[in-house]
């Protein structure tokens, strides 16, 4: 069982430009927004951080 840390899993950047809504919190992703974006290249607002509270998976790509 490999426990991966918040770190490992997303990386944090600044949108260059819109790119439509979070799956997660389903607030539009726009351009000069704060996101994480995870090794699979989904992006999402902060609210991924509480998404990793309880899962350990992209909310898109849960067999990952």
């Amino acid at each position: 069982f490999l426990t991966l840390s918040l770190c490992a899993l997303s990386s944090e950047d600044v949108l260059s430009k819109d790119a439509g809504e979070c799956a997660i919190c389903l607030e539009e992703l726009q351009q000069g927004d704060t996101i994480a974006r995870l090794p699979c290249l989904c992006i999402y607002h902060k609210c991924i951080d509480e998404w990793f509270e309880v899962n350990r998976s992209c909310p898109e790509h849960p067999s990952d």
